[in-house]
């Protein structure tokens, strides 16, 4: 670890009594989590906990395994990424080297509507539930098949879970063009039941998708009815982020009220040219929505969204670039109008005849993402795709991009309002304990990282980098990760399934 040194020799005993610990951490700037400003200190851990937190030397005379000295370094708690699709790849490829490589201890999954469980496929995985993987990747036909993969598979970091409702969907109807019967909406209810009696953190929906779109409101809100007696949360990918998201997130609101419980809005924005310049009113009215209940969004630090390519979302006023194609693999990585240009044809015939295939969309302004990220109701999640070929770089260097883009050059916020953003707010709002501060008695969970250097590395055209500055970091008190030169993963995975409170 470049500039923070670590020793592995035990210092002797002072005669404080029992005073050893697994690792010390010392002379660091510790950022809490919490939004309060910075204070110098030496933290100590011991099994898996935080143990001390004291004055900068109060801790010498203690032993430990492991000593770090984190001068001119940051101590934070480790990032908590609420919005991932990293459903089946915590499981097949448990180092998980993207998003640890970044800070980030926890990953939440299962949203936009789609999760690796409970899932029975017939067939191929509906559309955006390829996005987790092709058919062999869905060995979870229960909440809790998944829960004992994710233990037995120990991933580096921990995983939460949120239930997708096309996920529910795909498993109890015969098509998904039509709105649920409502034998199947019991169905489906039963199943979420059983997965919040697992620990599940509540149900996600995604609206705007052709395999969701067709389920009204009503269907949402019976299915969401179990959620408020297990203390669940609903999340939603909005049934529209172009000119109707006012009304769409109407109905997001509508769909909590019923359900009485909480409402996050996954990865809010203005999307397309005619949607820009209206982050104002779209948070205007979640401000006016705060006022009668609990509502909160995501956000990803990026003007550019990434999903599967949707022919709604073929237009000439943006760039589209196409990752990958299932029927024509030589065009990921190339602009649509680019392949559109070399076949003589137009843009939404090209789309149609690379179908099955996933795009980035550079449609958001930056005015826009600025002031959503910026506001004090946003937390952050990457929404990164770790199965696609040619991944929105977000996958890599979301948190990164907001410490050392959004933080240190632009100066949108503070370093400890960035930090609060990512950990503490974001460990509130989906109900994790302990978790999401640097506590005494919490888990340590902690990210070392030098706040001149941080960045995102990871590019539109080169996305698999690990970010710069990103010094170490601990899941549930384990060195998992050293940054500096090496960026290598130390091969100890300590990560665990976190159910939801009272489970």
């Amino acid at each position: 670890m470049t500039g923070a040194t670590t020793t592995n020799n035990s210092s002797p005993d002072t005669g404080n009594g029992d005073s050893t610990c697994d690792t010390l951490i010392s002379n660091v700037s510790l950022i809490d989590g919490s939004g309060a400003a910075p204070f110098a200190a030496d933290v100590l851990i011991l099994n898996g906990r935080i143990l001390r937190i004291a004055a900068v030397g109060a801790l010498d005379g203690w032993q430990a395994t492991q000593k770090i000295d984190g001068h001119g370094r940051v101590l934070s708690p480790g990032f908590i990424d609420v919005h991932t699709h990293d459903d089946t790849n915590v499981i097949r490829q448990p180092e998980m080297f993207p998003k640890l490589s970044q800070g980030v201890t926890t990953v939440i999954v299962g949203n936009c509507g789609i999760s690796a469980a409970p899932v029975s496929l017939k067939g191929a995985p509906p559309d955006p539930m390829n996005l987790l993987g092709d058919t062999n990747a869905f060995n979870y036909p229960t909440f809790a098949s998944y829960v004992a993969a994710v233990n037995q598979a120990q991933p580096s970091l921990n995983v939460a879970a949120l239930v997708g409702h096309t996920a529910l969907r795909n498993n109890h109807m015969d098509r998904l063009d039509r709105a649920a019967s409502d034998d199947e909406i019991n169905a489906m209810c039963l199943q979420l039941s059983e997965a919040l009696a697992h620990g599940a953190l509540g149900l996600s929906t995604g609206l705007a998708y052709d395999n969701a779109i067709s389920a009204p409101t009503s269907e949402v809100m019976a299915l969401a009815a179990p959620l408020a007696a297990a203390g669940g949360i609903y999340a939603t990918h909005l049934r529209s982020e172009f000119a109707d998201i006012l009304e769409a997130m109407e109905e997001a609101f509508q769909i909590g009220k019923h359900a009485r419980v909480p409402v996050m809005i996954s990865h809010l924005k203005c999307a397309g040219v005619d949607n820009w310049g209206r982050s104002g009113e779209v948070l205007a009215a979640l401000e006016q929505a705060q006022r009668y209940q609990p509502v909160g969004c995501d956000c990803y630090p990026y003007t550019a969204s990434s999903s599967t390519l949707d022919l709604k979302q073929v237009t000439d006023t943006i760039d589209i670039q196409v990752t990958w194609s299932a029927p024509h693999p030589a065009m990921g990585g190339k602009m649509l109008a680019t392949i559109a240009a070399e076949w003589s044809v137009d843009l939404l015939e090209a789309a149609r005849r690379l179908q099955p295939a996933g795009a980035v969309y550079h449609g958001m302004h930056d005015d826009d993402v600025n002031r959503i990220l910026s506001h004090p109701a946003t937390v952050i999640g990457s929404d990164g795709l770790p199965n696609d070929p040619l991944p929105h770089p977000r996958l890599w260097g979301a948190f990164p991009r907001v410490l050392g883009y959004y933080s240190r050059e632009k100066k949108l916020f503070s370093l400890t309002v960035a930090v609060n953003k990512m950990t503490g707010l974001s460990a509130q709002r989906f109900g994790l304990i302990d978790r999401g501060l640097v506590r005494e008695g919490y888990w340590a969970d902690l990210v070392l990282f030098d706040p001149e250097t941080i960045r995102d590395a990871a590019t539109f055209t080169n996305p698999m980098q690990a970010a710069e500055g990103i010094e170490a970091v601990w899941v549930n008190g384990v060195l998992s990760y050293c940054g500096g030169a090496e960026k290598r993963a130390t091969g100890k995975r300590a990560g665990r399934f976190l159910p939801r409170v009272g489970i």
